[in-house]
């Protein structure tokens, strides 16, 4: 289980004394555990995934304030914070792969123009499961709608 390799990871870290490192993990924690607060319940490894996916678009987004900011000695800790969490997330698909998962839904929803962008959405998200960020499907569905 994901939950098990985070608490090894952690105690590796605070070992080696990986203090960017370990700071990331403990946050990882403190997410999953909120989240499992909320469920009433422990997480599987896929909601489990679903956490780790949105801290590690948390980071995305601090990375490009702090470089609009011109702080790049937080961009560099951001960046290695998520690269540590990116470990947990499953491989991204490729461009084909997104593209074919696309054509996917479009086929199988109907969809016909840009008002059926949100069905298109939801089917392939649902699919990709982290794998993906909502932003390139958007602009894959957007493509592939109006062309």
């Amino acid at each position: 289980m994901l939950k098990e390799r985070l608490a090894a990871e952690m105690r590796a870290a605070l070992k080696a004394g990986e203090k960017i490192k370990l700071g990331a993990l403990r946050l990882l924690s403190a997410s999953a555990k909120n989240r499992e607060v909320e469920l009433r319940r422990p997480l599987n490894d896929d909601e489990f995934v679903e956490v780790a996916a949105r801290e590690v678009k948390r980071r995305k987004e601090a990375i490009e304030a702090y470089s609009g900011a011109g702080r790049d000695d937080l961009v560099a800790k951001e960046t290695e914070e998520q690269r540590v969490l990116e470990t947990y997330l499953p491989a991204a698909l490729s461009g084909e792969e997104l593209t074919a998962l696309v054509d996917e839904a479009i086929s199988a929803t109907g969809a016909s123009d840009l008002g059926d962008l949100g069905k298109v959405m939801g089917y392939v998200m649902s699919k990709a499961k982290g794998r993906v960020d909502g932003k390139e499907v958007q602009m894959k569905v957007r493509e592939l709608l109006a062309g």
